[in-house]
């Protein structure tokens, strides 16, 4: 009886129970924290975003007029987030209106938590059966390093992207077994596009697998068909939905638009037209498949050379370094250790064991011939690839590193002839991903190492609280220059403009706000000058600092004699007038 007991509940009912307890422990959790911070800049523009929608702007209009006036923003986020969570505060606002915001910013994250609980465990099912499954959903449980893209109040794209790879990946790795699931993997990977292309390196993986099975082991040539009919319909529709009509002949790199929407699409109708090739030889049905995939580069390339670069090759090289050093989830693996090498260690201990998982497995050599396998063990290795460019890989990479370290602890169990399920279920535990980082910051601390500059910047906390813009939010309505991060924020919780935040597609407002801030206080005044003349600042304008995060790129000797020193340091040009009552910020209206 023991043996058997992890074999018993009904599945699904074992993950929702498992979702519950997991999203009950996380809104416990964070529920108060959601009343005093948005938490984080890409959440704070969320919700200005869907406001701004909900009050009449249209379905296609992604113009943001209060930043970086006059010319205003463009967001290149997708609108039907937005709608998404608009429904749930208009949902919410039927019990209670001044909740709902709220109330939506909680629950949102948790929603996506469950797809993609349901997901991991279906990869794990498929590489080693329901008692692998099992065993993931142990995982899950104390999963703590990956649920920081489903904290209650993340109500940015992440956790969707990452809940749509892992069902897009789970269906391709259920596909050889059940041939309909390649439909919806092709259907789900238009839907990704749709939100944003964080998750295309895993769409390309499950896209490249399907064709070669197709072209190895030839089965139902119904599924690669069905996979790119899929795909091609699904990405039409996600354009169509999507990019307004005014919009449809504008290239880009970073978001859905006709240069990529037709290069998806072409590579969704090759690979169907190869996928009526199933009585060929193999040499033919492997040139096929390689003509799809080179045809889908052609196109994309024709339309936007440019593109070939990634998703930031569009991005103004005077705005990159002062855009990516807001953004500490895009700072290369190496980076981070060398200055947090805590958490570092944290965030790749889990990854790591799931590479030797990974490896562990495919020593066997049913594991080397299976297709899906194979599926889920590329989609990680990218993960873990992208993780060592840009440490927001790791998230994707503990979620697809579950089903291979569950797998791998079957053996383990058998290895040492572990049968009694409470003896197994304290043996998993020291393998979850908390008890993983957790043993791999131990080990780095005893080491020697620790965090010179933590990524949580415990004196900066106060900037972002939601209380402390109640004093800004008082003051006259006028533009804001401060540094990029807090700009969300100045947008979300006060009625003023602003002239930089953290995104790419911005060019002058960010130059001109860090040129401000980090120049000497004669050249701040010329910069501002010329932006009145350029009719940029309008009639009030204010200058605000706040924490001890200097401007981006400066030498010390540099920074010493900006005008961010000055200010910090209390002592403001003539030009400047001191507002008071604005703790914890320092604000000056400018004179000129």
């Amino acid at each position: 009886m023991p043996n058997n007991l992890l074999r018993q509940p009904n599945f699904p009912a074992l993950i929702a129970l498992v979702w519950l307890v997991v999203a009950l422990a996380l809104l416990l959790q964070h529920w108060g924290r959601t009343a005093e911070t948005l938490l984080d800049a890409d959440d704070a523009m969320r919700l200005v975003q869907m406001r701004e929608w909900l009050a009449g702007q249209g379905w296609f209009d992604l113009h943001s007029a209060r930043l970086q006036p006059p010319t205003g923003y463009d967001s290149h986020w997708s609108r039907l987030i937005d709608a998404g969570l608009g429904g749930m505060v208009l949902l919410f606002g039927l019990f209670d209106p001044s909740l709902a915001e709220r109330l939506t910013r909680a629950s949102w994250p948790l929603l996506w938590l469950l797809p993609t609980i349901a997901a991991m465990a279906a990869i794990a099912w498929r590489i080693a059966g329901r008692e692998a499954a099992t065993v993931a959903l142990l995982l899950a449980v104390a999963g703590v390093p990956a649920y920081q893209q489903f904290t209650p109040g993340r109500i940015d794209h992440h956790n969707v992207q990452i809940a749509l790879t892992l069902m897009i990946v789970a269906a391709t790795v259920w596909s050889g077994q059940k041939p309909r699931l390649a439909a919806l993997a092709g259907g789900l990977s238009g839907l990704a596009l749709a939100i944003g292309f964080e998750s295309v390196p895993y769409l390309v993986v499950c896209g490249v697998m399907l064709g070669l099975r197709h072209a190895f082991v030839p089965d139902d040539r119904h599924t690669l068909r069905d996979y790119g009919l899929a795909l091609a319909t699904s990405t039409a529709l996600a354009f169509f939905v999507g990019v307004g009509l005014d919009r449809w002949g504008i290239n880009r790199c970073d978001a859905i638009a006709v240069n990529n929407a037709a290069a998806a699409i072409c590579a969704g109708l090759m690979l169907a037209i190869a996928g009526h090739l199933a009585h060929e030889e193999r040499l033919t049905r492997l040139l096929a498949v390689i003509g799809a995939g080179s045809a889908a580069v052609a196109v994309g390339v024709l339309f936007e050379p440019r593109c070939a670069g990634g998703p930031f090759a569009m991005v103004d090289p005077a705005v990159s370094s002062i855009w990516r050093d807001q953004l500490r989830d895009l700072q290369p693996l190496g980076a981070v250790f060398r200055v947090n090498p805590l958490t570092a260690a944290a965030m790749v201990a889990f990854p790591a064991l799931a590479a030797i998982a990974a490896l562990q497995l495919a020593a066997d050599r049913r594991h080397r011939s299976d297709f899906g396998f194979l599926a889920a063990a590329l989609a990680f290795a990218t993960a873990a690839a992208l993780t060592v460019v840009a440490v927001r890989g790791y998230s994707y990479a503990i979620w697809l590193g579950m089903p291979l370290v569950a797998a791998m602890m079957l053996r383990f169990f058998a290895a040492l002839k572990i049968e009694r399920f409470v003896t197994k279920l304290l043996a998993g535990l020291m393998f979850t991903p908390l008890a993983i980082s957790i043993g791999a910051i131990t080990i780095a601390h005893a080491n020697g190492m620790s965090d010179t500059d933590s990524f949580a910047q415990p004196a900066s906390r106060p900037c972002f609280a939601s209380a402390s813009y109640q004093g800004l939010a008082r003051l006259p309505e006028g533009l804001v220059i401060a540094d990029p991060g807090l700009g969300p924020y100045v947008l979300a919780l006060t009625p003023h403009s602003v002239m930089a935040a953290p995104y790419h597609r911005l060019g002058s407002g960010v130059v001109l706000a860090h040129g401000v801030l980090a120049s000497a206080p004669d050249d701040a005044r010329l910069i501002l000058n010329a932006a009145r003349s350029a009719g940029s600042l309008g009639n009030t304008a204010y200058i605000v600092v706040c924490g001890p995060r200097p401007p981006a790129g400066l030498a010390e000797i540099a920074r010493d004699r900006s005008l961010w020193a000055g200010l910090r340091g209390g002592k403001p040009p003539a030009w400047l007038e001191p507002v008071a009552g604005v703790e914890p910020f320092s604000v000056y209206r400018v004179r000129l």
